[in-house]
C-alpha cells in the first residue's frame, strides 16, 4: 500500500475534484439532506448500562455491549461491519445472496471481507419461523418490528413476545423509502437517513469515534460530487429500473428515502419523475418496451444488477436482442448499466455512490467499467477513486 506521504504526492483526481471546489463543497455540505445529527446517546463507563432511542422501538436499554446479534437485511450486515463488529452476526434473511452482494463491494477495502459460514438463513416458506429467534437467542434484533409484524403468521403480539422474551428489536425498515407501516406502528413512526440510522446502530454497539470517521468521509465523498457537477441542463436523463417478464419496472432516482442515497446526490435530470408506475406509486406496474422507448433516458441504471439476484447477461441479452431495445438511447451509447441496491449501509453507500457518480457523469469522474456476472467492484488506482479507499478500511480495522 502506498504510504501516506505517498499518497499526498501524487495529484489525484479525488485531490483535483476536492479542492478545485471547495467553496460550492462547502455550500453544498451546509445544505445536505443525507448527513446525520449529534449523537444523543451518552457514552457510559464500563460497568454502566446505556439507552439508545429509534424510531419505532422506543428507548432500549443495554447493560452490555451485543455480542451475539440477528439482523435479517443486509444493510445491518454491512453496519456491523464498518463498526467492527460482524463477528457477533449470527444471522441473515438470505446469508449466501445477501454475503455474495456483500463482498462484491467489499473488495476494494484491504483486510475487509464477510463471511456467511455459520450464519442461520432465516427467510423459510415465505416468512421466518419465531422458533428459531428463540433458539438464537439474540441480544439485539437489527430488524424492524413494524415489518416483522407484517410476515405470514407474525403480528405485533409476535414481536413483543420476542421482544419481552428473547431481547429487544432495533432496526427501522420504512426509512428506506419512507413508506407508511401498518396502523398499529403508524403513530410517531420516524425515518432516517443511512448515516442517522448507522449512528443509532453505532451507539448500541458502543462505536461512535468509528463511526464519526466513516460519515466525515462520506462528507468529503458528497461534497467533492456537488462541487463537481455539471449546469443542471447538462445533466443526462436518467432511468432507475429492474427488468423482468419483458417489462421494465421504474424506480425514482430523486425519491426520499436511503434506497437512494446512492442516486438522489447526483442531482440527475429523472426520467420517471412524473411518472405513475414507479415502485412507490404501483409495485407492479412497469413498461414495455413501446413505452420505455417513448421515455429513452440518457442512461439506464439496473438497480440490483450486481446482486445474484439478476442474471446479468440474460436481462443484456433480452434487451439487445429487442428491436425495439436495441433503439433505445442508452443501449446505442452503450450506457446501461448494471447498478447496486437500495438496501445499503455505510460501506455500500460510499461505493455506490461513487459508482454511480462515474455511470452518470464520466467526463467528470472517470469512467466505469463494464459489470460481468461474478465481477468485483472494479480496483481504482488511487488518482482514479473518489474518496480514499485505504483510509476507509483503516477505519474499519480500527486503525483512526
Amino acid at each position: 500500500m502506498p504510504s501516506e506521504e505517498s499518497r499526498h504526492e501524487v495529484s489525484t483526481r479525488r485531490d483535483t475534484l476536492k479542492y478545485g471546489g471547495i467553496l460550492a463543497a462547502s455550500l453544498a455540505l451546509a445544505g445536505c439532506s443525507d448527513l446525520a445529527g449529534q449523537n444523543e446517546t451518552t457514552a457510559p463507563s464500563a460497568t454502566e448500562s446505556y439507552s439508545v432511542e429509534l424510531s419505532p422501538v422506543g428507548e432500549v436499554t443495554f447493560d452490555e455491549i451485543p455480542s451475539n446479534v440477528m439482523a435479517y437485511s443486509p444493510h445491518y450486515a454491512d453496519m456491523l461491519v464498518a463498526l467492527g463488529h460482524d463477528d457477533a452476526l449470527n444471522s441473515l434473511g438470505f446469508p449466501d445472496g445477501y454475503g455474495q452482494t456483500l463482498s462484491y463491494f467489499f473488495e476494494p477495502f484491504d483486510g475487509v471481507d464477510f463471511d456467511v459460514n455459520g450464519l442461520t438463513e432465516l427467510f423459510s416458506n415465505g416468512s421466518f419461523d419465531k422458533e428459531v429467534l428463540y433458539e438464537l437467542d439474540s441480544d439485539v434484533h437489527l430488524m424492524d418490528p413494524a415489518w416483522a409484524s407484517t410476515f405470514d403468521g407474525w403480528d405485533k403480539t409476535d414481536t413483543d413476545e420476542i421482544r419481552d422474551n428473547v431481547g429487544p428489536w432495533f432496526g427501522n425498515r420504512y426509512s428506506r423509502q419512507h413508506a407508511s407501516p401498518t396502523e398499529k406502528w403508524a403513530d410517531g413512526y420516524r425515518y432516517y437517513t443511512i448515516w442517522e440510522l448507522t449512528e443509532k446502530v453505532a451507539a448500541v454497539f458502543q462505536e461512535e469515534d468509528r463511526f464519526e470517521a466513516l460519515q466525515a468521509e462520506y462528507e468529503d465523498l458528497y461534497a467533492t460530487i456537488r462541487a463537481n457537477l455539471p449546469p443542471e441542463n447538462e445533466r443526462p436523463t436518467v432511468g432507475l429500473v429492474t427488468y423482468y417478464d419483458d417489462t421494465f419496472h421504474p424506480y425514482r432516482i430523486s425519491g426520499p428515502g436511503f434506497g437512494k442515497a446512492h442516486t438522489r446526490p447526483l442531482g440527475a435530470r429523472d426520467a420517471f419523475a412524473n411518472s405513475d408506475r414507479t415502485y412507490a406509486e404501483n409495485y407492479e406496474a412497469g413498461y414495455d418496451f413501446e413505452g420505455m422507448f417513448e421515455i429513452d433516458p440518457d442512461v439506464i441504471l439496473h438497480n440490483f444488477a450486481v446482486t445474484p439476484f439478476y442474471d446479468w447477461e440474460a436481462v443484456v441479452d433480452a434487451i439487445e436482442n429487442d428491436p425495439l431495445g436495441q433503439e433505445l438511447t442508452a443501449i446505442r451509447n452503450d450506457r446501461f448499466y448494471a447498478s447496486g441496491q437500495s438496501f445499503q449501509g455505510p460501506l455500500q453507500t460510499l461505493l455506490q455512490l461513487e459508482m454511480t457518480a462515474k455511470q452518470v457523469y464520466p467526463e467528470q469522474f472517470g469512467e466505469w467499467p463494464r459489470y460481468e456476472t461474478g465481477d468485483s467492484y472494479p480496483e481504482f488506482d488511487d488518482d482514479e477513486q473518489l474518496f480514499d479507499h485505504e483510509r476507509v478500511a483503516n477505519i474499519v480495522s480500527g486503525e483512526f
